[in-house]
């Protein structure tokens, strides 16, 4: 493990750090990376660690936050993702937050939440993240068709696939299952499983999470949209879609303690020690 395992922009932000503090950060970070799905409790002692020593560095307490919701800490993911939003200015997260309301038992202040920003701002597969988590929310309140009209938003489009498809078809199956409209959620599950199928054959396991596959409707001349790759989804079936620390030595601490709300990333100054 190194540091630049880091993601590239990810360890741009921790330029403003020595370079002992910067290569220690990045070092936790890529192991909470790598432990969050197998060791949550784990990862999540790397994203502190980190934290320690980064406060007030956005994609650190965005990492905390991320931990800790795995570990079932709402409260600390809240907390960390205000402080992440201050500094950063960004609601990519914002679906995060939502359902660590929820997690909390407060749906009504979910709901809220997810309204206090304007959806055409956010990144499509941010949005509808926003939108499954809002329509958990109205059925956490009893209201099953609000849930279903949460998630009718331009995503749901049966024709394209997208990498956040999936997760919205099964979403809208689930609220149709609710409704007792068990046909139609039948038929929206089929096409979660198809998108997911057509994803997996186009790009198999990689990038997943960054590359967009989008069906368009075929022209006569089954020419494809120039601006975006895609891929056809069958509808009979699945297709392609200053001393240096020793080594076991941790660098001073450049920051506060992780939990406690810090000033945007500006006012952050270089510590040596």
């Amino acid at each position: 493990m190194e540091p630049r395992d880091l993601d590239k922009v990810a360890r741009g932000e921790l330029k403003t750090l020595s370079k002992e503090n910067a290569d220690w950060v990045a070092k936790h970070l890529v192991m909470a990376g790598r432990l969050i799905e197998e060791e949550p409790e784990e990862a999540h002692k790397h994203a502190l660690s980190a934290g320690r020593r980064a406060g007030r560095i956005g994609v650190v307490r965005e990492t905390i936050a991320i931990t800790a919701y795995t570990v079932g800490d709402y409260a600390l993911t809240l907390r960390e993702l205000r402080t992440y939003r201050r500094i950063t200015g960004r609601d990519d997260q914002l679906p995060l937050m939502v359902d660590s309301e929820r997690g909390l038992g407060r749906p009504e202040r979910a709901l809220e939440l997810g309204r206090s920003v304007d959806v055409s701002t956010l990144a499509p597969a941010v949005r509808v993240s926003l939108a499954i988590a809002m329509s958990g929310a109205r059925l956490d309140l009893g209201q099953p068709d609000a849930a279903l009209g949460e998630l009718e938003i331009p995503q749901l489009d049966r024709r394209r696939a997208f990498e956040y498809s999936p997760a919205l078809f099964d979403a809208y199956a689930t609220v149709l299952e609710d409704l007792g409209r068990e046909r139609d959620a039948e038929e929206w599950r089929t096409l979660a499983e198809r998108a997911d199928a057509a994803l997996e054959a186009h790009h198999g396991d990689d990038d997943r999470e960054t590359v967009e596959v989008v069906e368009e409707e075929l022209e006569l001349d089954e020419s494809w949209e120039a601006e975006e790759e895609s891929v056809p989804l069958d509808e009979g079936g699945p297709a392609a879609d200053d001393e240096e620390p020793a080594a076991d030595e941790e660098p001073a601490a450049e920051d506060v303690d992780p939990a406690a709300e810090e000033p945007v990333a500006g006012e952050e100054t270089e510590h040596r020690g």
